[in-house]
């Protein structure tokens, strides 16, 4: 038997996750990308040792494409890109999170809540890399190349939908702020 629980944030609600997300990044400014992402994947790590509920661990897994979109240099995102999606990782970089990872089980219930607000700002970008992905992989099989080389480099072949994916990300994020959904990118600002 499964039981489906909604939770509802009001504008106060998100405006302390976005007050927390604000601390994180004003504490974690002066870390290396390398440092935030290696967080990430420490959160991710440390959520299959703790053996999580699915709800938990399936919102962890979702942070796997955003660190790998920001180190895979064959997708090769331009650096005011890869800056906002380092800024939506920093809250997993800070061990002072909402609620401390060590408490059991609602120790991660922060994270997911918070990665399924970074989701929602990275939408068009995860679609974008999620999609680039699986073309490299599938033209890479086609044409008898280890899938796994390739990101590390750009290859010609993947350049084009490379530019034509990244340039739909950009034009579908300035679509949906400016629809009338009502979401905006509020949450995670970020320095130049």
């Amino acid at each position: 038997m499964s039981l489906a629980i909604t939770i509802e944030l009001s504008d106060d609600d998100l405006k302390y996750f976005a007050d927390a997300m604000h601390s994180a990044q004003k504490e974690s400014q002066n870390l290396a990308p390398k440092e935030i992402t290696d967080a990430a994947s420490k959160l991710l790590q440390d959520g299959k040792d703790n053996k999580l509920p699915a709800f938990i661990a399936d919102r962890l897994s979702k942070i796997q494409s955003m660190v790998s979109m920001v180190n895979d240099t064959g997708f090769g995102m331009d650096d005011a890109d890869k800056k906002r999606v380092l800024a939506c990782l920093t809250y997993f970089a800070n061990p002072k999170d909402i609620i401390p990872d060590n408490v059991p089980v609602l120790g991660f219930l922060d994270d997911a809540i918070m990665i399924e607000l970074v989701v929602r700002e990275l939408q068009h970008e995860v679609e974008a890399y999620d999609d680039f992905v699986v073309y490299r992989e599938d033209e890479a099989r086609r044409r008898g190349v280890d899938p796994s080389t390739l990101n590390t480099e750009r290859v010609e072949w993947a350049e084009a939908r490379r530019v034509e994916l990244l340039s739909r990300m950009k034009s579908r994020r300035m679509s949906s702020y400016s629809s009338s959904s009502g979401w905006r990118p509020s949450l995670f600002k970020f320095g130049g």
